[in-house]
């Protein structure tokens, strides 16, 4: 597959290797650019090349609220057309709204809430309910089976390719105040400059070294996914993205779960609740791929792995993104 327009063979190279994660060290630009055969200053400037174009929503930490005692969840509305657009701004107005997508079904907005605690997140629900006089349906993670979030440029497999963090579902990490300092100066992401963990510390009045051992000890324990690029999946040749749904017997739903987070167009796959009659779904996979006769082709391969297990199945193509920032403190 030809390369997006915007990208050059060192930019491709780049975005891919900065998915699989980014050093601890006082230089890692540096690193990174011993690598590539670049210089330190070339790297910090592609990707603020990068983040400026879009190609990169984010360069930094992925948070993992839920480790830290946050809630995250899953909702969607049912949004008359001639609605649709008052109606997005008033949920995107929302702090807690982190992620929102139009989607192709009678459910057409489809958004992720985060909060401190699950009371956080029904006051969310409750509000959303009363601005726009339309009931929430929510659909909270009952169990994490794959979170990838590698992306290839220019639509080449495998998506699902990059888990440098510890997946978790232990207990919850105590935060201190220099804990939560620290993660409000990066979760939008690192300074782009050759000692960005040397310019948090003094942002911050604490030492280097602290600041990279809390970070290696967040990666260790699950509180961070990874550090690195986060790709607008449009932009580097994702143009078909769909949200499978199947409807598997719930005495295989673990084991076929498993089994779909394995394959390679799978970013992310999570057992999530019914909502009978009208929602029979509760096993969720996201779909990538360069178009979407590519997507279907592999949804149908999916429903064939799944066999006699699964009922019945959809796919909910994202027409548009509405807001998308990271979870946030």
């Amino acid at each position: 597959m030809a390369l997006p327009e915007q990208l050059d063979p060192v930019d491709v190279r780049l975005i891919d290797l900065l998915q699989g994660g980014f050093p601890l060290l006082p230089q890692p630009f540096a690193r990174t650019g011993a690598q590539l055969e670049l210089t330190e200053a070339s790297v910090i400037r592609r990707l603020q090349n990068l983040l400026d174009k879009g190609v990169l929503t984010r360069f930094g930490p992925m948070y993992q609220i839920e480790q830290l005692g946050g809630r995250f969840v899953l909702a969607a509305l049912a949004v008359p057309e001639a609605r649709f657009d008052w109606v997005a701004a008033a949920v995107n107005a929302l702090p807690a709204v982190a992620h929102n997508y139009r989607r192709e079904h009678q459910l057409n907005m489809w958004f992720v809430l985060a909060a401190d605690s699950q009371a956080g997140i029904n006051a969310a629900c409750r509000r959303i309910e009363t601005q726009t006089g339309l009931p929430v349906h929510a659909f909270p993670k009952e169990r994490e089976y794959f979170v990838g979030m590698s992306f290839r440029v220019g639509g080449r497999a495998p998506v699902g390719a990059c888990q440098t963090g510890k997946p978790h579902a232990g207990a919850v990490v105590p935060l201190d105040a220099v804990g939560r300092r620290l993660i409000e100066a990066t979760q939008a992401g690192l300074p782009l400059c050759p000692q960005p963990y040397l310019a948090i510390a003094r942002q911050l009045e604490i030492s280097e070294a602290e600041v990279t051992g809390r970070l290696a000890g967040w990666l260790d324990n699950g509180v961070i996914r990874r550090i690195g690029a986060v790709p607008n999946h449009y932009a580097i040749g994702y143009r078909a993205n769909g949200m499978a749904v199947f409807n598997v017997d719930d005495a295989r739903v673990d084991a076929l779960g498993m089994l779909l987070g394995r394959q390679a167009a799978v970013s992310h796959c999570y057992r999530r609740p019914r909502h009978l009659p009208g929602w029979p779904y509760n096993l969720f996979a996201m779909l990538h791929g360069p178009d979407r006769s590519t997507v279907c082709k592999t949804l149908e391969d999916l429903h064939a792995l799944l066999g006699d297990a699964c009922l019945g199945h959809d796919i909910l193509f994202s027409t548009g993104i509405l807001k998308k920032t990271g979870m946030r403190l």
